[in-house]
C-alpha cells in the first residue's frame, strides 16, 4: 500500500461513517440538538463535506463542487454561497435545514468521488509540496490532507454521538 492508497482508504472510511450515521434518519432527527447550543447532525455532515470540498478544490486549483455542480442551489440555505460553517453561531447552525438524508449524502458522495480521484494521482513526492506558507512551519500537501481527514472524522464522530442520543430518546 502506498501513501495515496492509505489516504484514499481514510477518506473512504469518512464517507462510510457518515453514511452509517445519516442513513434512515428523518428530517427531524437530522435537525435534533442535544441542547440548545449544540450542532445538529445535518450541520455537522454539511460542514465536514463543505470543508473537504473547499480544501480539495483549493489543492486542485478548481471550483468547489458546492458551487459548480449546483449544490448551493439544491440546499437553498440562508448563508453566503461560499460559507463552509467555520465559526458558525448556534443561530447559523439552525439555518442548515435539510428534508432528507439524500441531499446530504448526494453532496458528500460527489465530493468524496472527486477527493478519491485527486488522491489516485498522488505520489509520495507530491505530499511534500508546500500548499500554505501562512504557518510556521509551512503546510505541505500531506499535512493538509491529514488535517482534512482528521477534521472530517471528528465531525462524523460527533454526528454519530448525536444519532445515538436521538435514537435513545
Amino acid at each position: 500500500m502506498n501513501t495515496a492508497d492509505l489516504l484514499t482508504d481514510a477518506f473512504a472510511r469518512v464517507s462510510e461513517t457518515v453514511h452509517g450515521v445519516v442513513d434512515g434518519l428523518s428530517s427531524r432527527e437530522l435537525m435534533a440538538r442535544v441542547d440548545d447550543e449544540s450542532n445538529t447532525i445535518a450541520w455537522l455532515v454539511w460542514h465536514l463535506t463543505r470543508v473537504q470540498d473547499d480544501h480539495i478544490a483549493d489543492l486542485m486549483d478548481t471550483d468547489q463542487i458546492w458551487l459548480s455542480a449546483g449544490w448551493v442551489d439544491r440546499f437553498r440555505l440562508a448563508l453566503p454561497a461560499t460559507d463552509t460553517g467555520y465559526g458558525h453561531s448556534s443561530d447559523d447552525v439552525a439555518t442548515v435545514v435539510v428534508e432528507s438524508p439524500d441531499l446530504l449524502l448526494g453532496y458528500l458522495d460527489e465530493v468524496h468521488a472527486r477527493t478519491a480521484h485527486f488522491l489516485s494521482g498522488l505520489t509520495d513526492a507530491d505530499l511534500d509540496r508546500v500548499v500554505d506558507e501562512n504557518w510556521t512551519p509551512a503546510v505541505t500537501l500531506g499535512v493538509r490532507l491529514v488535517s482534512i481527514v482528521s477534521d472530517d472524522f471528528q465531525h462524523a464522530g460527533q454526528a454519530a454521538f448525536i444519532r445515538g442520543v436521538v435514537r435513545r430518546r
